[in-house]
């Protein structure tokens, strides 16, 4: 016959095994939560370039390469052309059209002022297309 102490021992071994683990898992917890706060500047950069990432996917995927572009446009038939909403650059008519393409009121302010922004940066008299796709990339 079987020891009923035997088993019991064996049982007893096993759950004081699961025991001494789970103090172990409490005390890594613990640790975690006694050390450094996180960071929240820099869960913020971490949102933010994710959120650019992203905006920057979907205005790919919204203003595509593809779209045909007049060859060899003459910048001083545009001088006195439109502007960037809400700016003073002057662009042509096909970045107004590709602005208007842009469905979200937002997103297409966000990529008016980082184009104005890039335009002024690099003293860009009038926002072209070639100009627009490349300053639209966040």
């Amino acid at each position: 016959m079987n020891d009923p102490s035997h088993g019991l021992d064996a049982r007893l071994a096993t759950l004081e095994s699961r025991l001494a683990r789970v103090e172990q898992l409490l005390g890594t917890l613990g640790d975690k939560l006694d050390g450094p706060a996180h960071d929240a500047s820099g869960a913020r950069r971490s949102i933010e370039a994710w959120v650019t990432e992203y905006v920057s996917m979907r205005l790919q995927q919204l203003v595509p390469e593809t779209c045909e572009h007049p060859e060899g446009e003459a910048v001083a038939a545009v001088a006195e052309g439109p502007v960037l909403p809400g700016t003073r650059v002057r662009c042509t008519d096909e970045v107004l059209h590709r602005l208007g393409r842009i469905p979200i009121p937002f997103v297409r302010q966000m990529v008016t002022q980082k184009v104005a922004d890039t335009a002024r940066a690099e003293h860009v008299g009038v926002v072209d297309v070639v100009f627009f796709e490349r300053a639209a990339t966040f």
